[in-house]
């Protein structure tokens, strides 16, 4: 069943759609477009209870692989000297 939109369901769906296609978090894309957050995550909620075609939200990763490379020192005495890294 296709549901008919209003104007200001148009409004806040073309803006989630919109955030999504930036790949940006909400946050973010409020600020962007001097939106009021909490009126977005609002409509959100309330079009996705209508059951409405409510994109996902962008989720940026929040880790990032890093290479770790061990470096050994061979050290000829041990003396109780701090020994530093190369």
């Amino acid at each position: 069943m296709i549901q008919e939109l209003n104007s200001m369901q148009a409004f806040w769906l073309g803006h989630l759609y919109h955030a999504l296609v930036q790949e940006i978090p909400l946050s973010e894309y409020a600020a962007q477009q001097e939106l009021i957050l909490a009126d977005l995550l609002l409509w959100e909620k309330r079009l996705n209870v209508r059951g409405l075609p409510v994109p996902p939200r962008h989720r940026p990763a929040r880790f990032v692989a890093v290479e770790v490379v061990a470096r050994f020192v061979k050290a000829a005495k041990c003396t109780g000297d701090v020994m530093r890294a190369l």
